[in-house]
C-alpha cells in the first residue's frame, strides 16, 4: 500500500523545516551549540541583541513580574520641529464655503449636483461670511473685474444690488485676451500625466541606451530618430504645408541652443518658500533681469500635482525666466525635462545639486548627487539631450566642511554638456553659518573656463558684488541678500548705497500684498496664503539695518545687530525680531485693526523654512 501523499500545506511546512543532522530522529528538538548561538547573535544588530538578551527563553523579561505594574517612564520630549502646533490652514471658511459654480455664475450646472457639500444660497453665505477687510479690491481696480465675486474679502467694492458682481467694461476690455501668467497646468495635461499617457519618446530612447551593456563607445546616441523611420531611409507619406524642420529628428548642437544668461545682468537665485511669483515681481521692478522659480520636485511634476506645477508659473514681466528641478535618478529627471520642454515656456532649466536639507539629501538628491557621479552624469547628459534650452547646474563646494570637491566635478559637468554652473561658496555641513569662500570660487572659475561660472554667497551691497566680479567669475547670483533688501539690484546697477526710508519699505510690502492677492486670490484662502508668505519674508526683512544708522559701511550679511531704536516708530517696528511685531505689520495690510483676536491662532502655527 502506497504512502499517503502530503497535502500542499503539509508539503510547504515540511519544506520549511531545517535539515535534520544524521543520527537525529525527526521530531526531536535539536539544540544549537553555544558557539552557533554566539555567532548568530554577533551577526545581529546591537539593538536586536540587547532586546534578545533582556528576554528569557520563554519570551518574557528577566525582570520581576511586578515590573509590569510600574508606571511607564515619561518620554523625553523630542527637540526640533513642533509637530503639535495648530494647523496653518484656517477652518472657518470650510464650514460655510460657497460653491464655485455659484461664484462663476452657473449654479444650475454644479458638477456634484445634490451631493455638493458647499452652499448654493448666496444670502445664507453672506450671513455667515466674515467682515470685509477693506473698501477697495486690487483685482477690480486693476482688471475691472473680480473673479471671486461675493467670496472676495473686499467685495463691497464691486457688489451691487442682489449681490451682483459689478464689471468695469472699459477696463476689462484692455486685459481681454492677454495672458498675464504663463506655464499653467491644463486639465488635459494633468489627465495625461495621471493616466501615464504622456509620450516621453526622447527620454525613453536615452534610457534604453543606458540599459544596454556598456561598450568602448559612448552609449549616448548622437541623434534621436523617429521610431517610424528606422535609419532615416523611409520618408513620411503625410503631405505638409510650409517649411519642414528636423528638430524632432536631429538633436540640437550646443552652439545652436539659446544662449545662457548674460554676465552683466543680476541673477535672482531660486529661493525655497520665499521665491514666489509676487516676490519675483518685486525684485524685477528693482532691476533683477534674470529670475528663477522655486525648486520643484520632478516626481511631483510627473504625477501632475497642481501645487508643484504652481511653482513653474511665470509672470509676463519676467523677461529671462528659468525653473529649477530636484531629483535623484536619471529616468525621472530626463522625463521631467522633456515634459517641461514640450509644455511650458522657459529660457533655461537648472539642476539643484546644492540643496542641503536632510529630506532631499537622504533620498539621493541635492548635495548627494555630488557623491554619486555616475547618476549625476546620466542626469546631466539625459536632460541636455532632451532640452532645447540651456541646462545649468547649481552646486556647493562639497558635502563635508573641509573637503572641497567642486574643482573636480566642474570639468566633468562641462564635459557632460551643461551650459553654465553656479557655485555656492559653502559646503553642505556649513549651511549658512560660515562666510562664503570666494577664493575657492575664483579658483574654480579658472578651471571651468570657457564654461561660464556664476558665484553665489554673502552679497548684500554693490561693494560685495564688485569684489565678487573681480574674482574672475562670469556673473553673480543673489539669494539671501535679495530677501533682506530687494532693492539690492538697484544699488548694484547705480553703484550707490540707498538709505531707503521706512515708508518706502512699507510701500514695498503694500505692493507685495497686492501682487499676492492678484496671484493667490482675494478670497479668504488667498488672503491667508498671502499673509503666510508675507510673514516668511518679514523674517528676513527685519535683518536689514538702515544705512543712516551704520557706523561702517557696508552691512555684512551674517551680522546680527543688537536691539536698536530707529529714526521713527515704523523703522523700529520693522527691525524687531519678534513674531508679534511681524503680525502687527501684516495686520496693517490685510487684517482689521482688531488683529489681536487672531494672534492666538497663528502665533504657534507660523514656521520658518530655509531655501536651497
Amino acid at each position: 500500500m502506497s504512502a499517503p501523499t502530503a497535502t500542499p500545506f503539509l508539503r510547504a511546512s515540511l519544506s520549511r523545516q531545517a535539515p535534520v543532522p544524521p543520527g537525529k530522529p525527526r521530531g526531536l528538538k535539536v539544540s544549537r551549540s553555544r558557539t552557533d548561538a554566539a555567532l548568530s547573535s554577533a551577526s545581529e544588530p546591537p539593538a536586536k541583541r540587547v532586546r534578545s538578551e533582556d528576554l528569557g527563553q520563554d519570551g518574557e523579561s528577566r525582570e520581576d513580574a511586578g515590573a509590569e505594574e510600574k508606571e511607564p517612564t515619561e518620554r523625553k520630549r523630542a527637540r526640533g520641529q513642533n509637530k503639535s502646533r495648530p494647523c496653518m490652514k484656517p477652518n472657518h471658511y470650510e464650514q460655510s464655503r460657497l460653491c464655485p459654480s455659484v461664484t462663476q455664475g452657473c449654479a444650475e450646472k454644479c458638477y456634484f449636483g445634490a451631493r455638493c457639500r458647499f452652499l448654493h444660497d448666496v444670502g445664507e453665505y453672506m450671513a455667515a461670511k466674515p467682515a470685509d477687510l477693506g473698501r477697495s479690491c486690487v483685482l477690480f481696480e486693476t482688471f475691472g473685474k473680480c473673479i471671486y465675486g461675493v467670496t472676495c474679502r473686499f467685495a463691497q467694492a464691486h457688489l451691487g444690488d442682489g449681490y451682483q458682481n459689478i464689471v468695469n467694461t472699459d477696463l476689462a476690455k484692455q486685459w481681454e485676451g492677454k495672458s498675464l501668467v504663463r506655464n499653467n497646468l491644463s486639465k488635459d495635461l494633468q489627465h495625461q500625466l495621471r493616466k501615464r499617457k504622456f509620450s516621453f519618446r526622447k527620454a525613453d530612447e536615452y534610457l534604453r541606451g543606458l540599459a544596454k551593456p556598456h561598450s568602448d563607445e559612448d552609449p549616448e546616441p548622437d541623434a534621436v530618430q523617429s521610431p517610424g523611420l528606422p535609419g532615416g531611409e523611409e520618408a513620411s507619406s503625410t503631405k505638409t504645408v510650409g517649411p519642414v524642420t528636423d528638430e524632432d529628428v536631429v538633436k540640437l548642437r550646443s552652439c545652436e541652443k539659446k544662449k545662457s544668461k548674460s554676465p552683466d545682468k543680476p541673477f535672482l537665485c531660486c529661493l525655497f518658500q520665499c521665491g514666489n511669483l509676487p516676490f519675483r515681481r518685486i525684485c524685477k521692478r528693482f532691476g533683477a533681469d534674470v529670475t528663477c522659480g522655486e525648486m520643484a520636485v520632478c516626481t511631483n511634476l510627473l504625477q501632475g500635482q497642481s501645487s508643484e506645477w504652481a511653482l513653474l508659473k511665470r509672470h509676463h514681466t519676467e523677461d529671462i525666466f528659468g525653473v529649477q528641478l530636484e531629483g535623484a535618478f536619471p529616468d525621472t529627471m530626463t522625463k521631467c525635462a522633456e515634459l517641461l520642454n514640450q509644455t511650458i515656456e522657459v529660457d533655461f532649466v537648472d539642476i539643484n545639486v546644492g540643496c542641503p536639507i536632510d529630506l532631499v539629501y537622504k533620498k539621493g538628491g541635492g548635495c548627494a548627487l555630488m557623491t554619486r557621479s555616475n547618476k549625476f552624469e546620466q542626469i546631466v547628459r539625459g536632460m541636455n539631450l532632451v532640452l532645447d534650452v540651456p541646462l545649468t547646474v547649481k552646486i556647493r563646494t562639497g558635502v563635508q566642511e573641509k573637503v572641497n570637491v567642486a574643482h573636480k566635478i566642474i570639468p566633468k559637468i562641462r564635459e557632460w554638456g551643461a551650459s553654465m554652473v553656479t557655485l555656492h561658496g559653502r559646503s553642505r555641513e556649513q549651511r549658512y553659518t560660515r562666510g562664503a569662500d570666494w577664493d575657492y570660487i575664483a579658483e574654480c572659475a579658472k578651471i571651468a573656463s570657457p564654461m561660464p561660472l556664476f558665484g553665489n554667497g554673502d552679497i548684500l551691497s554693490y561693494e560685495d558684488a564688485n569684489r565678487a566680479m573681480q574674482m574672475g567669475v562670469s556673473g553673480i547670483m543673489i539669494a539671501r541678500g535679495a530677501l533682506i533688501k530687494p532693492w539690492l539690484f538697484t544699488e548694484i546697477k547705480e553703484q550707490r548705497h540707498w538709505d531707503i526710508s521706512s515708508s518706502e519699505r512699507f510701500d514695498i510690502l503694500k505692493d507685495f500684498t497686492n501682487y499676492g492677492l492678484e496671484h493667490w486670490g482675494s478670497d479668504t484662502q488667498g488672503v491667508e496664503k498671502t499673509r503666510k508668505f508675507l510673514l516668511e519674508w518679514l523674517s528676513f526683512l527685519c535683518r536689514y539695518i538702515p544705512v543712516g544708522l551704520l557706523e561702517h559701511l557696508p552691512q555684512k550679511i551674517n551680522e546680527r545687530p543688537p536691539y536698536y531704536m530707529g529714526r521713527d516708530y515704523l523703522e523700529t517696528l520693522m527691525a524687531s525680531q519678534n513674531v508679534d511685531d511681524w503680525i502687527k505689520i501684516s495686520s496693517q495690510l490685510l487684517f482689521p485693526i482688531s488683529w489681536k483676536r487672531r494672534l492666538a491662532k497663528i502665533e504657534h502655527g507660523y514656521s520658518l523654512f530655509w531655501f536651497c
